[in-house]
């Protein structure tokens, strides 16, 4: 069944559809499917757990073994042979031997990177799904609705519920590209790759300086717009759009070329990567003139948000894969709602508590060959949700 309405250009239609309810077995079937990717969710917690804590000493270690190290530089300007192969620390002003240049549209800058982004007007497919049951079917209800909006992707209309009247083109005439200079320096040293990789604070380029390069495109704002009217667009006009990292040259409309401070190893007038003693790699870049020791503690908040992360991301897995290990109970009991959802609460508490006890001890396991001590506690920490789960339990009433 479908109802249409057009509300305005945003269009939208009503689609409803009905299978009959699944009976015990099926359902009992597809549980069992799901406590098998459980399993495979549950494993992959512990190995992510387990890897994360020791990546993260490894890394802590090799970051202060390059703080003991790091040779700071007294100028850019000038290759000291005593400093080869060692750790060296310098700040400085970008440089490029070429500036970047994009033909089609007259555009040049002096900078490490420029990219051209182009989008193109399509249709656009939401859809809102609810499901409910009825006469004995479960019934789900769609709301598909399209409206127009700029995309740098081409959105496939053919997957569309209904591609009458929203039909996209399947390529755009103009691609986009990042263009990146072979030769990146800081003083009279050139960048390895690694470390003109981290140069990606991308900014949006002014094109307010610029003539329209094309009797078809027309400049408006920071855009080039290959459309009859830029105001009021059709689905396939495109507009381009620039940005750029890493100013390398004094430029009138942008100002002068910007700093970084790098932290590699220096061999001949080259910057390379780092292998420390504990097995990790320093090749480090920032923004800005920064010193030794506001470089290796940005280091270190990074290394600890990211731990954090993937534990926090560890112990969800965990939390899920136990969830759908146990879904079967849930099903088993599916026919009584009262009892279904005392279930449910109670295997939800469950899953937290066991995730909880476990992601705690597998951490634990990771830091035994460092730091013994932390180990323990943490495996003793590892015991509280079970005993606040077992505190919660009623006692048995005295015979």
């Amino acid at each position: 069944f479908q109802q249409f309405s057009d509300t305005g250009s945003r269009k939208e239609h009503v689609k409803i559809t009905s299978e009959p309810k699944p009976g015990f077995l099926e359902r009992l079937s597809e549980t069992s499917a799901g406590m098998l990717i459980g399993l495979v969710t549950f494993l992959l917690a512990f190995y992510l757990l387990f890897t994360n804590e020791g990546r993260a000493l490894r890394t802590a270690k090799s970051l202060d073994e390059g703080l003991s190290l790091v040779v700071p530089l007294d100028s850019i300007h000038s290759i000291s042979q005593q400093n080869e192969g060692r750790l060296v620390h310098l700040a400085g002003a970008l440089s490029t031997s070429k500036p970047l240049f994009d033909p089609s549209y007259g555009l040049s800058i002096q900078a490490v990177k420029l990219k051209r982004k182009v989008e193109m007007y399509q249709w656009v497919e939401y859809e809102d799904s609810k499901e409910y049951e009825e006469n004995g079917e479960i019934k789900k209800e769609t709301k598909y609705s399209y409206d127009t909006e700029w995309k740098s992707e081409v959105v496939n209309s053919r997957n569309f519920d209904r591609e009458i009247g929203h039909k996209n083109p399947s390529a755009m005439a103009v691609e986009s590209f990042t263009a990146v200079s072979p030769n990146v320096q800081v003083g009279s040293f050139v960048l390895s790759k690694g470390l003109v990789d981290k140069i990606d604070d991308f900014k949006q380029l002014s094109l307010s300086h610029l003539e329209d390069p094309h009797a078809d495109v027309t400049r408006g704002g920071n855009y080039f717009y290959h459309s009859d009217n830029p105001r009021r667009p059709e689905v396939g006009d495109l507009r381009v759009s620039f940005f750029y990292a890493g100013l390398s040259g004094d430029d009138p409309h942008l100002g002068s070329a910007d700093k970084v401070t790098v932290i590699a190893r220096q061999r001949g007038d080259q910057l390379i990567p780092y292998h420390t003693k504990s097995g990790d790699v320093l090749e480090i870049l920032y923004l800005g003139d920064l010193s030794v020791e506001e470089v290796f503690q940005k280091e270190h908040e990074s290394n600890s948000m990211k731990t954090w992360a993937l534990r926090a991301a560890g112990w969800f897995s965990m939390f899920v894969g136990i969830s759908l290990m146990t879904r079967i109970f849930y099903t088993l009991v599916d026919w009584f709602p009262v009892v279904r959802e005392l279930v449910n609460v109670g295997l939800k508490a469950f899953a937290v508590c066991v995730a909880s006890s476990l992601s705690l001890l597998t951490i634990a396991a990771g830091w035994l060959f460092y730091r013994p001590l932390w180990a323990l506690l943490l495996a003793l920490l590892s015991l509280v949700p079970i005993l606040v789960a077992r505190s919660r339990v009623p006692p048995k009433k005295q015979q």
